[in-house]
């Protein structure tokens, strides 16, 4: 059965220890907006901890939204989900395959072609070869990239790459889907049909996290929500009454 669990989840950044840095450390005032915690760690290296004792147990049903300034560990978090960062201190334990739609231009090799790209990417993404060929056509269909599928990814605009990188992402068949503000690409018309694939995608995970600052999706697409403020869970429960408390902390 696929979970999320995230037991006192602690997470460090460690930087190069300056003059410059430690004024930043001394000045840092605890009301800043934007970023985690700078501190310094017992060896005296100065650290950014992007998140702090973040617990959380996440089932199949679960849509969680995931609400927070800039900088709050939003992003952070989501990277905790898919492995890509291991935590500090704490454990997170994730069951079931992962589909991560969190950076649309990771694992795309610019002089490879749309083609080849639709494979590097899916594997990347967890795919199996014969899983790619199957679904080869409906995702070329997709990106709507026509006989530019056969040209280096150099010779796109960010838009068609994005289109592309989108394409291949929502075609995972994913017990778990990890969302952090993907859909915003392309003219109106292909971002219509990017947000219906999306609502379709999300509706067949078992588990779904998405970061996002508009509110509509937000509703539209979870049914609770966590408040992230500087790396720490500020509040959990229903999505109105979180985007109520991070209204009223912003005020």
């Amino acid at each position: 059965m696929p979970l999320i669990r995230l037991e006192n989840v602690t997470l460090d950044f460690p930087l190069v220890s300056t003059k410059s840095r430690k004024a930043a450390l001394q000045s840092q005032s605890p009301g800043t907006a934007v970023g985690g915690q700078l501190a310094a760690a017992q060896s005296g290296q100065l650290r950014v901890r992007a998140l702090e004792g973040l617990s959380l147990s996440l089932n199949p049903g679960d849509r969680l939204a995931l609400i927070g300034h800039n900088g709050a560990g939003k992003s952070t978090l989501l990277r905790v989900m898919a492995g890509l960062y291991a935590p500090t201190q704490g454990q997170a334990v994730v069951v079931g395959r992962v589909a991560p739609l969190l950076n649309l231009s990771f694992g795309l090799d610019m002089e490879a072609t749309g083609l080849d790209n639709i494979f590097v990417r899916g594997l990347f993404l967890g795919m199996s070869r014969a899983e790619i060929k199957e679904k080869l056509n409906s995702i070329a269909e997709f990106s709507e990239l026509g006989e530019f599928l056969d040209l280096p990814m150099r010779t796109y605009s960010s838009g068609m790459r994005a289109r592309l990188a989108f394409a291949i992402s929502t075609h995972v068949d994913a017990d778990i889907l990890l969302l952090d503000e993907v859909v915003a690409t392309g003219d109106a018309a292909f971002f219509r049909k990017a947000s219906q694939q999306l609502e379709n995608v999300a509706s067949q995970a078992k588990i779904l996290v998405l970061a996002s600052h508009s509110n509509k999706v937000l509703r539209g697409l979870c049914n609770k929500a966590v408040l992230l403020e500087h790396g720490r869970l500020k509040a959990i429960g229903a999505v109105d009454e979180v985007l109520e408390a991070y209204k009223s902390a912003s005020v």
